[in-house]
């Protein structure tokens, strides 16, 4: 879809694009937000909408998608580095979090796009970061470069440490001498420019050996370089500027690393933003009702309880639609009676929808293809210019007529407003002939009654109006389909309290020469409030029956819930039974090894008459089973077919059949079941095979904390939580272990390697603790 400039202006919609960005998290969803242009055809339409709905749904299923709000654009940064070559250790941090958080989210959509095919085209516009990351990894959460950035680094620090012990060995031997420390102000060694200073009284500046830089801030004391250690600070600052220069090094390797994928880093925060936009679209259809439309390939709308996203809860919500049974709809009704507004709402509701958002309106909403939006809203008056109100509007429609096509929606607030009523309406009627030729959707709004009466009697041009209530002669801003409506200027003016003279003289001038077509207008809307009330009967009358049918619904479910509940409880018995008879047989078998013939054949008779009466108490549950009507079947049962018992998880074959019951068997089932309640079974039975049932645990977070314990308290703990945790079903899970000397990091991560359903695991990242925790990821 095209919006021109204008169009775009009039229609406010930077407003109410600020507000689906104010749902954003951050900075890259709100620039998403604000630059996302419409879709250029149908089928992307359809796509955008797609992924929507598919990102909804996993929203709901999984919870929210990762997301951290330090995240925040890098096209500056990026600029910056390509200008000066090289970005701070802090600068460089920004762009781990953004890689980090991409390769998070990226790790989510892979998981979702299994179930959700619409996730895939988004997942892989994320590119890979592993390296770049593995390489940044080697800053601080600070910006600050880890000794292991470089071996050199680590050889100039460990340089530097090294001679802070000497320094504060030679201090202590200052320290040590009575003579000397009695000069000090304080006997603490402090830091100035770089260079270790002593702070001495200022009485004993010339006494003491040593170097004067710089008097304290009190003129009580000055600061003195120790001759002692002068020496030592000259390679301190030999060794600072070492470093400083492989710092330097270091992070201009890191800017050129980044530099070289400039184009994946600006795709990865596009990428980034439009996750952003999608949670932020869910989020407002959560909490603002928004709905996703209908997409068409006809070149119609429907809008279905529309709202004005910019006047939110106090919008009369707006049935309006176009293109289904005409191609034109002229709106008419009194000033302030909401015909702008609802003119506004089309084509907002519209430019919204072929954003791919969600829009301010009710289930069944349609929007169809529409390739331009041209609207002429407003007083286009211009000083600069000398253009009049009328002018302004006329110059702006030439506009809209040069590029005006079958795809186009136009919308013409006040058409023929601004010069001469009689000269206006003509010249609005052969506009709205003009557009009609072009076979446009269009939309307007009038006073003039040619203009209605056009509207009336040319076939594909339908009319409408603004409701007026005569009784509080006010406005309902409700939109009345199919009936124009008159100005009511004359009742507006009295209720804005006109001279009562001035509003008697102008009722005797229209009752002096009334039109066909205000009398007509006059009986349609006495003929539309008849409707009205007779609708409001309908309604009520349809409210009462849908009341019923809920009430049928609900007694209906609680039946086939009861039903549920007697099978649930046969099917125990049964298998109580069963279990029994099994115990008891065993018992039998023992007791006559044991004994004689005689005697064993009277606890055969005893066992037998058991098992014939539980087989009795199995046909009686069977028969007693609430009866339910059974699907159709394209031919009878016979034995041999795998069936299942209606309303039950039993699943068996059908031994035998007498009369109208069957036999079925299910494992070391034998049940009794009348033929009425069989299905035959979609699948086959299954083979039974020998398993090892594992309990699940109820509760297991998604964490574990050791840190503190010892290897013997911890590993076994480990041990099971991460069984555990498998067998729940998390696929992420973290282990605190803290930093400290990597014992119990170490001992985690062997035990790790060990685990066949450990895919892998890895250190924290920024935000995630760090080399404290290590995140597990589980093989599926």
């Amino acid at each position: 879809m095209i919006c021109d400039a204008n169009t775009y202006r009039v229609l406010e919609v930077d407003k109410v694009l600020g507000i689906v960005s104010g749902f954003c998290r951050g900075e890259l969803g709100v620039r998403r937000a604000l630059s996302l242009p419409p879709a250029g055809d149908v089928g992307a339409l359809k796509r955008r909408f797609e992924v929507l709905r598919a990102f909804e749904s996993s929203v709901i299923r999984r919870g929210d998608y990762p997301w951290d709000y330090r995240a925040a654009p890098l096209d500056g940064l990026i600029r910056e580095a390509k200008s000066y070559g090289w970005l701070s250790g802090a600068e460089l941090v920004r762009f781990r979090i953004n890689l980090w958080l991409a390769q998070r989210v990226k790790a989510r959509l892979k998981e979702d796009a299994s179930e959700h095919e619409a996730l895939r085209d988004l997942m892989r516009c994320f590119p890979d970061w592993e390296e770049e990351l593995s390489s940044l990894d080697v800053l601080d959460d600070d910006g600050g470069l880890y000794d292991r950035a470089s071996d050199r680094l680590k050889d100039i620090r460990q340089k530097m440490r090294d001679l802070r012990h000497q320094v504060r060995s030679r201090w202590n031997d200052i320290l040590s001498s009575s003579h000397l420390a009695s000069m000090l102000q304080d006997k603490v060694l402090v830091l100035r420019n770089g260079r270790f200073c002593a702070l001495v009284r200022s009485d004993m500046a010339g006494t003491f050996p040593g170097i004067v830089t710089e008097r304290s801030a009190s003129g009580n004391s000055v600061y003195v370089e120790p001759s002692q250690l002068l020496p030592l600070n000259n390679r301190m600052s030999l060794l600072t500027n070492d470093e400083r220069e492989e710092e330097e090094r270091i992070l201009k390797e890191l800017t050129e690393m980044l530099l070289a994928r400039e184009g994946a880093l600006l795709n990865t925060d596009e990428a980034l933003g439009t996750v952003d936009l999608l949670w932020a679209q869910v989020d407002m259809m959560r909490s603002k009702k928004w709905t996703v439309p209908e997409v068409t390939g006809e070149r119609s709308f429907c809008l279905k309880g529309a709202k004005h996203p910019l006047l939110d809860d106090r919008a009369v919500p707006l049935d309006i639609s176009c293109g289904e049974r005409f191609r034109m709809l002229v709106i008419t009704g009194p000033n302030t009676g909401g015909k702008t507004v609802a003119l506004k709402t089309s084509g907002v509701v519209v430019y919204l929808a072929w954003l791919g958002f969600p829009v301010p309106c009710s289930e069944g909403t349609k929007v169809g293809d529409i390739g331009e939006l041209f609207a002429d809203i407003g007083d286009e008056q211009s000083i600069e210019q000398n253009l009049s109100t009328f002018s302004g509007h006329i110059n702006q429609l030439r506009n809209i007529m040069e590029r005006v096509t079958d795809r186009s929606l136009v919308l013409l607030d006040e058409l023929g407003a601004g010069t001469d009523p009689e000269e206006g309406s003509a010249l609005g009627v052969a506009v709205l002939e003009y557009f009609l030729g072009r076979r446009c959707l269009l939309i307007a709004t009038t006073h003039h009654n040619r203009i209605k009466h056009f509207a009336m009697t040319t076939p594909r041009v339908e009319a409408a109006s603004m409701e007026f209530d005569p009784v509080t002669l006010s406005p309902t801003y409700r939109l009345l389909m199919g009936i124009p409506g008159s100005s009511n200027a004359i009742l507006i003016a009295e209720r804005l309290k006109m001279p009562p003279e001035v509003i008697r003289r102008a009722k005797d001038e229209m009752g002096r020469s009334p039109t066909g077509v205000d009398l007509l207008l006059k009986g349609l809307e006495d003929r539309q409030r008849d409707l009205d009330l007779r609708l409001k009967e309908v309604e009520a009358l349809r409210a009462e029956l849908d009341a019923m049918k809920r009430d049928y619904l609900a007694k209906y479910g609680k039946v086939l819930s009861d039903s549920e509940s007697i099978i649930r409880e046969a099917k125990v018995k049964a298998e109580q039974l069963v279990h029994r008879a099994e115990e008891e047989a065993k018992a039998l078998l023992v007791e006559l090894r044991s004994k004689s013939h005689a005697e064993a054949q009277r606890a055969y008779q005893r066992g037998r008459e058991k098992v014939r009466r539980a087989a009795a108490t199995l046909d009686q549950l069977g028969s007693d089973v609430l009866d339910l009507p059974s699907p159709v079947s394209d031919r009878g049962l016979s034995v041999g077919d795998v069936v299942e018992i209606r309303g039950s998880a039993v699943k068996g074959e059908l031994a035998e059949i007498d009369g109208d019951h069957g036999v079925v068997v299910s494992g070391a089932m034998r049940i009794r079941v009348p033929l009425k309640n069989l299905v035959l079974s979609a699948s086959p039975l299954k083979v039974p095979q020998s398993k090892v049932t594992v309990s699940t645990p109820e509760k297991v977070l998604s964490s574990i904390m050791i840190r503190g314990m010892t290897l013997d308290e911890a590993m076994p703990l480990v041990e099971r939580y991460i069984d555990q945790a498998y067998r729940v079903g998390y696929g992420e899970v973290e282990i605190i272990h803290g930093r400290g000397e990597g014992i119990l990091r170490r001992a985690v991560h062997d035990l790790l390697r060990r685990l066949p359903f450990v895919e892998s695991f890895r250190l924290g990242g920024p935000g995630e603790g760090g080399h404290g925790v290590t995140v597990v990821r589980f093989a599926r």
